[in-house]
């Protein structure tokens, strides 16, 4: 039982309440209660006050419920980069100071804070844990609704809109990754939502973008082309989120075996994204770059059954992997073997292949909804008949025995 399922549950049976009294009292199924206390789906943002006050907590002390155990990877790959406490209020004592001193109830200093703290979860993405981002995102989210009716300029309504919208997307990313798929639901309406009122297209484009990878891990290659080509038609034109969602068009025609148009997308990748500048030492998960390209490249190509996703995925892994140590890896590093490992398989190098899958599985690096993509590489060695099949089922057996939230 996670301390998340504990925690809940302990307080709702210290409140008099079963999970049957529980349900009826806040207004749901009890099939819903006991997804909540499994960690399998967080309550919508609508139910959580209403939670909070059968249970006579504040929202604050509601959210503590509901955090599960830090994501981490296994006790021997625990780099991820730390965030700072959820607990702590300093940063948001400083905003609200900024916000006070002023002109307007919401002010330029306080949307530049924002704006700031949203950049910085944004390059924290990649090598962060995602239950311990969702945290900050959480509580920036609850600021901004705080300032929504507040006295402020339009212009200063649209940036509060946007930098809003963005912390939704990014909120929505984050719970697709730990497979809270209720929660990703509402974030991204949530998003899409207040990047119309703003008129921010490349938001809206974001949202569509970000859908189409959930339902392409669902295994919906059809709605997940559809998803990408509208991202595409709504994306101001260069933009990141136009080459993204490019790039997701991509990986879909690849998973349908249209191998003329995967192609296609692949050549339209490339020619957007070689005039783009990298941001120096950092990746910015909504500002596309180069070596973007080439990770996305490496899975089309090894999903198309292409031989030369092999050197893509080298590519990768030589430029993101520190000397080989996965310690310091960020995710697209796991990702980059997870690719390299299905070349391999096509060519026949099968030690090489087992190798390349094991460091992927052990890395610690593969958020929950990328469990799939590792589970495939098992399958295709187990197919073989190979000696590593079994190790290498045993590695991924102990990825998904992580409890939810903590893997």
């Amino acid at each position: 039982m996670t301390s998340r399922r504990r925690r809940l549950a302990e307080r709702r049976k210290a409140c008099g309440f079963n999970q049957e009294e529980f349900a009826e009292a806040v207004g749901v199924d009890r099939s819903t209660v006991q997804r909540w206390e499994s960690g399998k789906n967080d309550p919508q943002p609508c139910q959580r006050p209403r939670i909070a006050k059968v249970l006579a907590i504040t929202a604050a002390e509601l959210d503590a419920l509901l955090v599960p155990d830090a994501y981490a990877p296994p006790a021997s790959r625990n780099s991820w980069v730390a965030v700072d406490s959820a607990d702590s209020d300093d940063e948001f004592d400083a905003l609200e100071l900024a916000r006070r001193v002023s002109a307007s109830d919401v002010g330029r200093e306080t949307l530049d804070r924002l704006e700031f703290a949203f950049d910085d979860l944004a390059t924290k993405y990649p090598v962060s844990p995602p239950q311990d981002l969702l945290q900050r995102v959480r509580r920036h989210s609850a600021y901004v609704a705080r300032l929504m009716d507040a006295r402020m300029t339009l212009a200063e309504q649209r940036r509060l809109h946007v930098v809003g919208g963005w912390f939704q997307l990014l909120g929505a990313t984050l719970h697709i990754d730990l497979h809270q798929n209720d929660a990703a639901t509402a974030r991204l309406q949530t998003a899409a939502t207040l990047a119309q009122h703003a008129q921010h297209r490349e938001i809206e484009a974001w949202c569509y973008e970000t859908d189409a990878w959930r339902v392409l891990t669902d295994g919906d290659y059809k709605r997940a082309l559809e998803l990408s080509l509208i991202a595409q038609n709504l994306a101001p034109s260069g933009t990141s989120a136009a080459i993204q969602a490019t790039a997701q068009e991509g990986r879909v025609r690849a998973r349908l075996g249209e191998g003329q148009e995967t192609y296609s997308a692949i050549e339209r990748v490339h020619l957007m994204s070689a005039g783009m500048v990298p941001r120096k030492e950092t990746e910015h998960h909504y500002q596309y770059d180069p070596s973007k390209a080439l990770a996305y490249t490496a899975t089309t190509l090894a999903w198309v059954g292409d031989p030369a996703a092999e050197g893509y995925a080298r590519q990768v892994i030589a430029k993101l992997a520190p000397a080989d140590d996965v310690e310091k890896w960020p995710r697209r590093v796991a990702s980059a073997n997870i690719d390299l490992a299905l070349a391999l398989l096509g060519s026949d190098r099968l030690d090489e292949a087992c190798d390349a899958a094991q460091r992927a599985i052990l890395s610690g690096r593969i958020v929950p909804s990328n469990h799939w993509r590792a589970l495939e590489v098992v399958k295709a060695v187990e197919s073989r008949q190979l000696p590593e099949a079994s190790e290498l089922r045993e590695a991924y057996q102990g990825l998904k025995a992580l409890p939810e939230g903590a893997k």
